[in-house]
């Protein structure tokens, strides 16, 4: 009997190791894949992109259990790839819920892969349970991180530090390669994919602001209490909270993302926004046909508020992980709306698959090249209108002056 009793336990002790230590492993190597495609940079495209202010606008790193700062063999963001690519700024969102069976048609708000994910990645107790927990772990994990790194990862939280950020890149630079101990700093913002994770109570946008967050999308893969989803049941507008967050965010200085919102709520948003707006990450639908990607009448929108558009490099974003389709996206949004109101959108780690990971980014530059745009409007492509946005964007609003009797 004591046998049986030493075998069961063993066998519970295995199972616990493969739950805890490798399950979250090959799930994520499951689903952020880089499938290699052939990509050639001339030496005066490495030049220009070696000059360049880099930013990308979405990246789902922080869902994932591995340390930011160490290269690692799966998913396709880290510090060293980063650095690698020449990244100047990257947007890292928190993803709180996604529903089972995933799909971008239709999803119910009923189920949720994210809470067994967070059991087998011991995360704290609190994060099983709350969405908002969640996100205040992620944004736990991206400060631990930056306080790690030796000055390498800066937390970006306003103008100011983004203005400290490009003098400390500056300084890189002007310093010879023989004598610079470490690559530029780069920068790290946080978003919120999905403002479920305020749990109904819009107070809770205030706790995401302190905890750093300074972009976030109304919806991700199903209809919330803020905001009807592209691929939700209902696909409504936005509902009454929904635009109280949007005029309490535009008021703090927080950055609204219509990506994954449903058509009607990117109606809504586009008809109230008062600050610019931007769509992360994606793609537009006269280059790739699929729902979820913006019409013209949406690009045209989000310009006309100042907005960025973010192109993505996964297939469903443009049809192809090559990064000549990611251009092809981008020369259609210059056409129609003028190259200030378009940049990147990766949507690296968020359960896509890629021609190419963070250190490749140079493979975009050359696609822009060999389609024709200059290197002011490349410049502005890869990182010069998110910066310009940003810098604007994150300045809370300024309350009308009173008028005197």
């Amino acid at each position: 009997m004591r046998k049986w009793l030493v075998a069961g336990g063993v066998i519970v002790v295995l199972a616990l190791l493969g739950f805890f230590g490798l399950a979250p492993m090959l799930v994520e190597r499951s689903m952020n894949r880089v499938e290699p495609v052939p990509i050639r940079v001339t030496p005066e495209a490495r030049a220009l992109h070696r000059r360049l202010f880099i930013a990308d606008m979405h990246a789902d790193t922080l869902l994932w259990n591995r340390d930011l700062l160490d290269r690692s063999g799966r998913g396709q963001v880290d510090l060293p790839r980063l650095e690698d690519g020449h990244v100047a700024l990257q947007i890292f969102s928190s993803v709180t819920k996604t529903p089972k069976h995933q799909n971008y048609d239709a999803n119910g708000a009923d189920t949720d892969n994210i809470t067994l994910l967070t059991v087998a990645q011991m995360q704290p107790p609190r994060t099983w349970t709350s969405l908002l927990e969640r996100s205040l772990w992620h944004a736990e994990k991206l400060r631990r991180s930056a306080a790690a790194s030796e000055g390498r990862l800066r937390l970006i939280r306003g103008p100011a530090d983004l203005d400290a950020l490009l003098r400390a890149r500056a300084e890189w630079t002007r310093c010879f390669d023989d004598a610079c101990l470490t690559g530029p700093p780069v920068g790290a913002m946080l978003s919120v994919e999905g403002l479920q994770d305020l749990e109904g109570a819009i107070g809770n946008l205030d706790r995401l602001y302190a905890a750093g967050f300074r972009m976030a999308g109304m919806a991700h893969f199903f209809d919330n209490d803020v905001s009807g989803s592209m691929h939700g049941i209902a696909k409504g507008g936005l509902t009454p909270l929904g635009r109280q967050v949007i005029a309490r965010m535009e008021a703090k200085g927080m950055i609204v993302d219509v990506a994954h919102a449903s058509h009607a709520a990117v109606a809504d948003i586009l008809r109230i926004a008062r600050r610019p707006v931007v769509s992360s990450h994606g793609g537009v639908q006269a280059t790739c046909k699929v729902n979820r990607n913006l019409t013209d009448d949406e690009i045209r929108g989000i310009a006309r508020t100042g907005g960025v558009i973010g192109i993505g490099y996964w297939e469903a974003a443009v049809c192809s992980t090559r990064p000549a389709a990611v251009a092809r996206a981008i020369a259609h949004v210059r056409d129609l709306v003028g190259v200030e109101h378009v940049g990147l959108g990766s949507d690296f780690d968020g359960a896509v698959t890629t021609g190419f990971d963070a250190s490749q980014l140079a493979g975009v530059t050359q696609a822009l090249i060999d389609s024709g745009f200059t290197a002011d409007e490349i410049g502005k492509v890869m990182g010069g209108n998110v910066l310009r946005l940003l810098h604007a964007g994150l300045a809370p609003a300024v309350a009308p002056r009173a008028t005197q009797p």
